[in-house]
């Protein structure tokens, strides 16, 4: 394990913070380094409503976007453990809608069906990318089409959906599904578990990590304390409005999204990935077994599919060739900014929260800066 340096860490990152503020770049952001268990760096800047309001802090909410798949993932493998489903149990099993499904490629702007699946979508595809649905200029040009009513429930998406093109024949390639495919997981597993996700989410994770600012429905409290959303508009940073009543986008919050939904905390969200680190387990409550934990961790596209610098495990990207981040690292954006890893090898846990309405997903500036900051901090002596 090599080691981080504090004072080399605490530079690196509040000199880029600083640039950072000062061309408007960052409205307002929260920061966590661990290695081996131990703080190292825990620092909140800007205000919490961008440009006014009380300073960013402990208690400040974030909206998570795509940093909720990870804690889907955690879902899916309690499941598996529990043997409620399996990663490769087919997804028509539990939906038969999802049978029967067109290919389709956007040619000159509409969309030309070019055949039909062969190859049945598991679960596991769901949770890597891979199984067309909702996926790339395919399904950007199909969700077009969804409207307000079928985004305002979780069933009313599902069918939406299952009447929807795949963009490719599943398993062989892979496209990123924003919130699509992470939503018919999200389905399957309230049928197994006879309980909305939010519930299975609260009682499973968010309790026994002690996560108690994390969930899809803020309270009149948790709404008071969201953050603004940043937007950078002729080099000035200004406060942009986001729906009322939705953390992610314009999905109404009482749709639990798989992919994109839940908001957080700097404290919370670090227990969850310092959980990740420790193999499952946090303040002596279990929550998976190392086993999982590795599952979660490990690539799960072949090197074909996706190349040799980095792979999709469950529902998280793994370092898995040159990069400034070790081998193995695995972690996920999400479309504000917010940006997290685990590095089982140099034990580290870091995770950087902010909302930004310009910047975000994966391969924002920020968050990119983040991971060299971090790692260009190990000790001179090693």
């Amino acid at each position: 394990m090599r080691k981080l340096d504090r004072e080399l860490l605490a530079k690196n990152l509040e000199e880029t913070m600083a640039a950072d503020f000062a061309e408007c770049k960052v409205g307002g952001a929260s920061l966590y380094v661990s290695q081996d268990g131990e703080c190292l760096y825990h620092k909140h800047f800007g205000l919490s409503g961008v440009t006014e309001g009380e300073p960013i802090n402990d208690s400040t909410v974030y909206r998570l976007a795509s940093m909720t798949k990870p804690i889907t993932a955690v879902a899916a493998m309690i499941l598996v453990e529990r043997g409620l489903l399996k990663m490769d149990d087919y997804v028509d099993t539990y939906l038969p809608e999802f049978t029967d499904l067109d290919i389709a490629k956007l040619e000159n702007d509409e969309l030309k069906i070019i055949g039909k699946a062969k190859t049945r979508i598991q679960i596991l595809h769901l949770l890597t990318h891979t199984s067309g649905i909702g996926s790339g200029m395919v399904g950007i040009a199909q969700d077009k089409f969804m409207t307000p009513e079928d985004k305002s429930t979780l069933d009313n998406c599902i069918a939406f959906y299952s009447k929807n093109a795949l963009a490719f024949e599943p398993f062989s390639t892979q496209f990123y599904s924003g919130v699509a495919a992470f939503n018919v997981f999200v389905k399957i597993a309230e049928m197994v578990t006879g309980e909305d996700y939010e519930t299975f989410l609260k009682k499973n994770i968010f309790e026994p990590c002690g996560m108690k600012d994390t969930g899809f429905i803020p309270t009149e409290d948790q709404w008071s304390r969201l953050v603004g959303m940043h937007d950078r508009v002729e080099e000035k940073s200004v406060r942009k409005e986001m729906k009322a009543g939705c953390v992610f986008g314009n999905y109404p919050c009482t749709n639990f999204l798989g992919g994109a939904g839940l908001f957080s905390t700097l404290p919370d969200y670090s227990r969850f990935a310092e959980m990740l680190l420790r193999g499952g387990e946090i303040d002596g409550n279990r929550i998976l077994t190392e086993e999982s934990v590795r599952y979660i961790g490990t690539p799960r596209v072949p090197e074909t599919i996706m190349g040799p610098r980095e792979r999709w495990g469950l529902a998280v990207r793994v370092i898995v060739g040159e990069h400034c981040m070790t081998k193995g690292c695995f972690g996920w954006s999400g479309a504000y900014g917010t940006h997290f890893w685990v590095d089982p090898e140099n034990r580290i846990v870091a995770v950087y929260l902010k909302n930004c309405a310009y910047d975000g997903g994966a391969g924002c500036k920020t968050g990119n800066a983040f991971e060299r900051n971090v790692y260009k901090s190990f000790c001179e002596a090693e």
